[in-house]
């Protein structure tokens, strides 16, 4: 079976984590799409387990959480009456944490808006940090319930509820968000430093998410047409986001900044987590025949 060459990889990757499309990465680098998606699929469960594993006892002092929207397949209002209600057709929305400190993305979750997505999301941040921290979020709803089973009084939680004002041309708006005409932060558990209480950071993790990975690029025809597809992007993408990419305040990557690793990670070295994956699966393989 034809295997693609190191030099080959490193070159997709790159393709693929600077937002250029399936399609596109396909023309760069002389390939085929299913090999572009066969690649994607492996980097995408290796990237995942790799940052599940490393992510842990993470020392962090101010957490924001936010979601953002995408979808896959169709838009929600275009779907067949047999897709409505199935998880991977329509609405997707991947619910983010970032350390507003080292900018890490310790944790995310693939799924729904709704509650079950919610609690799921705030179970795994609380399994990866070690100590209380301050946590900041908008005014879903779906959060108190999450927090308040998981962490009780064991952090310190306030909310950013934003207001929105109301014009005539609101109705002829499709994708702008009505005027932010203010914002009122409510304390939710513990004692949270009000001047710290933001969603700033989160809000700019979302453009460079939209920016960054081609699939959540508005009013084009790249939108991800497999929910497993649109999983791997997301883990690929913050593993390049955390380990690779130099943040231009910090100066070093979100790990470095985090101590999760003391080097600077080239692209060579993701597909390097991605053929250690592939070894270890083909041993499982072979030991199960």
């Amino acid at each position: 079976m034809n295997k693609l060459s190191t030099a080959k990889r490193v070159q997709i990757v790159s393709a693929l984590v600077e937002g250029n499309s399936v399609n596109a990465t396909a023309r760069i680098g002389g390939v085929s799409n299913n090999t572009v998606l066969k690649l994607l699929a492996d980097l995408g469960n290796a990237c995942a387990i790799y940052q599940d594993k490393v992510f842990r006892n993470l020392k962090c002092k101010r957490i924001e959480c936010d979601e953002i929207w995408s979808f896959v397949h169709a838009k929600e209002r275009h779907l067949t009456p047999e897709l409505q209600g199935v998880f991977g057709y329509g609405d997707v929305y991947t619910w983010v944490a970032l350390d507003a400190d080292t900018k890490l993305v310790p944790c995310w979750n693939v799924g729904r808006r709704d509650a079950e997505s919610g609690m799921a999301f705030i179970k795994d941040l609380s399994e990866r940090v070690a100590n209380r921290f301050q946590l900041s979020t908008d005014g879903n709803k779906m959060y108190l319930t999450a927090v308040e089973e998981t962490f009780g009084a064991d952090i310190d939680y306030a909310m950013i509820v934003k207001i929105y004002g109301h014009t005539e041309d609101d109705s002829n708006k499709r994708y702008s968000p009505a005027e932010c005409i203010g914002c009122e932060k409510e304390v939710i558990a513990g004692k949270p430093v009000m001047s710290l209480v933001s969603t700033s950071y989160i809000e700019r993790q979302n453009l460079t998410m939209r920016m960054s990975m081609r699939r959540f690029t508005r009013l084009t025809n790249s939108f991800s047409k497999k929910i497993e597809n649109h999983m791997h992007a997301v883990a690929l993408h913050y593993m390049y986001y955390n380990f690779v990419r130099i943040h231009k305040t910090l100066r070093v990557t979100p790990a470095m900044a985090a101590k999760v690793t003391t080097k600077l990670w080239e692209m060579s070295d993701i597909v390097a987590v991605v053929e250690a994956w592939e070894v270890e699966q083909q041993t499982r393989e072979t030991l199960a025949a």
